[in-house]
């Protein structure tokens, strides 16, 4: 049994801190400066002088990507956030957390950029899928989880992004205007809870405004609260491009400015205290901060670092199958005949048909920053035709989420030829995708910005379908597309003025020629960009696309396909997703229909087979207008590498499906409560205060489709009895099926009158406890005192509320199974 590290060694952090005031004291000005600066796109510089090695950053809440995009050092995906948070198990995060520790090390990373504990406040949020829950009880748990997990590996963790980074419409510029109470009982309680109780190393400031005051230079909010009021001894650093001012970002508590070379500090820093504009004693305490953070991770010399002896090694494919699994959340099972729609017993098929393009061609993780390349995924049809018996699984496209072009991926075999303006070739790169996203310098070696002249996407294309595919590009500047030997495109795309800055570089997907193929027959393909260094972007970068469409076929004849494979079939299985268009970092959505035409597929299946189950492969709440038509909804979230594996296990009954939701799902969008993502002239007001997620449901009296914390499993539960105390429930439940089962035992306080304009009810607590058929199990669910407080505005104070509380124990906010009532004292 591994030895468990600890992260408050007394003896250590004395040694630390010694060895970081030695550094500090060795340390000029130019010096100081220089390492507050990103010295690239993911590190700090190394500083000789004083042994110190350089720092490494990497993205990573579903995977360490490292520092380069590149498929050539693959890692491992884990699902969705969203979709960690739906197990409500903070153990299990801890777990995912050692993975990615593991994982970081290998790839020579230091510090993660993660956990994202922002709050789903509204559905709209288009990068909810990197975020854990509306709740932020449960968010914190969660996020609690995984920096202690990232932790114990010795790997440094950076919370973001603090705080109210909640959508992403304007979110460079925009003022997020939240009146205190709010802001301390959702949106800054996460962030409290993980640094109280995980100790995170880091915590990124976002690019937003709170209340008319950047983040990365919110005195109040960074050294006011998140350090004196909290304790947080860690580094704060910016989100990428987020720092703008010198003297604004250092007194506002901002430590650390990335990427680099080119920063608000530096030079600029180092001329600002020789000016007199700002004092050497900012910076210092910053300087300390990073040094800190570098002692932790065992880059100071002189400095033990805080973990010494590693955990057990992880298994990265098991416990992406194990996590996938656990989350997916069985939100419907009809009993027909005395039987539900599922498990399926496999012994009993005949045939199986499963229909759907995202069953074939997975999306396993959503679109942005967090993306990362695995060496294999797991698709739904791989899946189920590994578990199935041969001849049992049948498979039809039955409707295509997207008719927009995406990267070259299936089929596709690229790489990437760098040559110097004689022509010359520099370097070499395999490409993930047909994506080009080299920024600072992740470049192939031999290769540098100056010297890079064009870079050529080549390779071979072996089509799946015989028809007319569409090739395309997404960049900026000058193309030369050809297929098979004939120039489809030779051009220059401009740059557009869209006020995103990764957006206005990266340009606009668009389609340039047409080319009839034949299924299994190879073409050659290349795209030639001619890097354009006319237009400065905010770092050196070359950032393209080559882009695929396969030949479209009639929808209606799609469909029919599926519905006559799904009535000759004794289970139909249907796919949808959403796709990077509607779900990914750096736009929101403007609505929560599944694109295409998935709904009126899932509609012709069901009518065709009663026993039609449908699989949800989104980050975020969908509407699902045929959710009562249908035998099964199963909510995959977006599952990681092992998805379709996972999906096998649960839908053939080898493990049950173990999530609960994370937030709530409503039957359509003009049910939503609070829905505005939008600024206005700059300002977005969170006019709702309290009443986000849940809490808004239950203030306009509305029923969702599937409510706060609901799940299915494969077994039932009786809760046999409540003990309630000021500290704690106890709660008794007993397995009244016929397998082992696990159940989130969850608990809500309802105040039984209400002064303080208070939710209806919220989380105070939950517990999962195991159990076989007949058997009992018995938990103890800590009641915190926080659970009973809320911000005075008045007194800029918590303030514990007095008076008789409800305590219910069930298995969702809407399904109470037993209550008990609490006098609390003041």
């Amino acid at each position: 049994m591994a030895v468990q590290p600890t992260t408050q060694d007394a003896q250590g952090e004395q040694a630390r801190n010694a060895a970081v005031e030695a550094a500090l004291g060795k340390l000029g000005l130019d010096a100081k400066a220089r390492l507050l600066g990103g010295q690239d796109m993911w590190s700090l510089p190394a500083l000789p002088e004083i042994g110190l090695k350089s720092l490494v950053m990497s993205d990573g809440p579903v995977g360490v990507r490292g520092v380069r995009w590149t498929a050539d050092d693959p890692s491992v995906a884990l699902p969705s956030p969203t979709a960690l948070a739906a197990t409500w198990d903070p153990e299990l995060a801890r777990r995912a957390g050692r993975l990615l520790a593991q994982e970081a090390r290998r790839k020579d990373v230091h510090v993660l950029l993660a956990p994202t504990v922002n709050l789903h406040r509204s559905p709209l949020g288009g990068r909810h899928f990197e975020c854990y829950s509306e709740d932020p009880f449960l968010t914190g748990e969660i996020g609690t989880g995984y920096v202690r997990g990232v932790q114990d590996g010795g790997v440094g963790t950076t919370v973001k992004h603090f705080v109210a980074n909640d959508a992403e419409t304007d979110r460079f510029t925009v003022d997020n205007i939240i009146t205190p109470r709010p802001l301390r009982e959702l949106y800054l309680a996460p962030f409290e809870a993980i640094v109280k109780n995980a100790h995170p190393w880091g915590i990124m400031a976002a690019y937003n405004q709170v209340n008319g005051v950047t983040m990365t230079e919110h005195r109040y909010l960074q050294n006011e609260v998140l350090r004196g009021e909290w304790g947080f001894d860690g580094y704060i650093v910016s989100d990428w491009m987020a720092a703008r001012s010198t003297r604004g970002d250092i007194e506002g508590g901002l430590d650390v400015a990335m990427p680099g070379p080119v920063t608000v500090y530096g030079e600029a820093l180092a001329g600002a205290v020789r000016a007199g504009e700002v004092d050497e004693a900012v910076v210092d305490e910053a300087v300390r901060n990073v040094l800190r953070l570098a002692a932790r991770v065992g880059l100071l010399e002189g400095a033990p670092a805080v973990v010494s002896e590693l955990p057990e090694t992880v298994d990265g494919q098991a416990l992406a199958r194990e996590v996938a699994r656990r989350a997916f959340v069985l939100v419907r099972n009809q009993v027909r005949d005395g039987r539900p729609a599922l498990p399926i017993d496999a012994s009993k098929i005949r045939k199986l048909a499963l229909v759907g393009a995202s069953a074939r061609d997975a999306r396993v993780l959503g679109g942005g920053s967090a993306t990362v390349f695995p060496e294999r995924v797991v698709a739904p049809l791989d899946g189920l035709a590994a578990a199935l018996p041969a001849g049992t699984l049948t498979y039809a496209v039955g409707a295509d989420p997207s008719d927009e072009l995406g990267p070259a991926d299936k089929g596709f075999e690229l790489r990437a030829v760098c040559r110097d303006a004689a022509g010359h070739v520099i370097g070499r790169r395999s490409l993930p995708g047909g994506q080009v996203q080299w920024i600072g310098n992740d470049l192939p070696d031999g290769v540098t910005h100056e010297t890079l002249h064009s870079v050529e996407v080549k390779g071979t294309f072996t089509p799946r379908e015989s028809g007319e595919h569409a090739f395309g590009t997404r960049g900026i500047g000058a193309f030369t597309l050809t297929v098979g030997g004939e120039v489809l495109y030779d051009g220059v795309q401009p740059m557009s003025d869209a006020s995103d800055p990764f957006e206005a570089f990266f340009g606009a997907p668009a389609e340039r020629g047409r080319a009839r193929l034949t299924e299994g027959e190879p073409v050659e393909v290349s795209l030639v960009h001619a890097v354009d260094k006319a237009d400065a972007a905010p770092l050196p970068a070359v950032m393209f696309s080559f882009l695929h469409g396969a030949p479209q076929r009639d929808a209606d004849e799609l469909i029919a396909e599926a519905v006559e494979a799904a009535r000759d079939a004794d289970t139909a299985v249907v796919v949808v997703a959403t796709t990077e268009s509607v779900e990914s970092e750096g736009f929101d959505r403007t609505d929560l229909r599944l694109p295409g035409r998935q709904d009126d597929l899932v509609r012709a299946v069901a009518a065709a087979n009663p026993n039609t189950v449908v699989i949800v492969n989104s980050g975020s709440p969908v509407e699902m207008p045929w959710r009562d038509d249908v035998a099964a909804v199963l909510l995959g979230w977006f599952p990681g590498q092992e998805g379709g594996a996972a999906l096998a296990d649960v839908l053939l009954g080898a493990e049950e499906p173990g999530g609960r939701l994370p937030t709530t799902w409503p039957v359509s969008f003009a049910d939503v409560p609070v829905a505005d993502v939008a600024p206005r002239d700059g300002e977005l007001h969170y006019a709702e205060g309290l009443f986000i997620g849940y809490r808004a449901w239950d203030k306009a009296g509305a029923t969702p489709a599937y409510a706060f914390g609901h799940g299915l499993g494969y077994t039932t539960w009786e809760y046999e009895s409540l003990e309630v105390t000021p500290a704690a429930a106890k709660v008794r439940v007993r397995n009244t099926g016929s397998r082992t089962g696990r159940e989130v035992v969850q608990v809500y306080l309802a105040p039984q009158s209400d002064s303080a304009e208070r939710p209806v009810r919220w989380l105070a607590g939950f517990a999962g406890v195991e159990a076989g058929p007949g058997e009992s199990a018995e938990v103890e669910i800590e009641l915190p005192r926080r659970a009973f407080e809320i911000w005075d505005e008045r007194d800029n104070s918590w303030s514990l509320v007095p008076g008789s509380y409800e305590v219910r124990a069930g298995r969702s906010i809407a399904d109470s199974r037993l209550s008990a009532t609490l006098d609390v004292q003041a």
